[in-house]
């Protein structure tokens, strides 16, 4: 079995996060050796919450899965991408497809790009 090197980054592994059809990346996550377990175990994706220090089960709220597809390790084994079908179309909590929606000019001034998927304030009913 793979022995992914979760010392290196103080208990977590960045998780680049793919779509299989679209091949666009949807997220950058965290994983600690309890996610990873986790994601493995029930094929969804399962991350590391920095903001809220606990175990994420990614769309567990908005019904927004991530359907794991492939999982491929970095040759450092500290580095994970996870390639996912993204359930509902969106995996960012403001409702864009991809958590990379803002488009960076050379002056650092930014655009919105893609429209949202869905409202999180109806989802997230805040």
């Amino acid at each position: 079995m793979l022995k992914l090197n979760f010392e290196k980054g103080n208990g977590l592994l960045p998780a680049i996060v793919q779509d299989h059809a679209s091949r666009k990346v949807l997220m950058l996550a965290f994983v600690n050796p309890e996610s990873w377990e986790k994601t493995l175990e029930t094929g969804e994706a399962h991350y590391w919450s920095r903001t809220r220090q606990e175990i994420w089960h990614k769309g567990g709220t908005s019904g927004h899965v991530q359907k794991i597809k492939e999982i491929y390790a970095d040759c450092d084994d500290d580095t994970l991408l996870f390639i996912v079908e993204q359930v509902g179309g969106a995996a960012c909590h403001t409702g864009h497809e991809s958590c990379f929606h803002k488009k960076v000019d050379r002056s650092g001034d930014y655009s919105v790009v893609g429209n949202k998927i869905f409202d999180p304030e109806k989802v997230y009913k805040k």
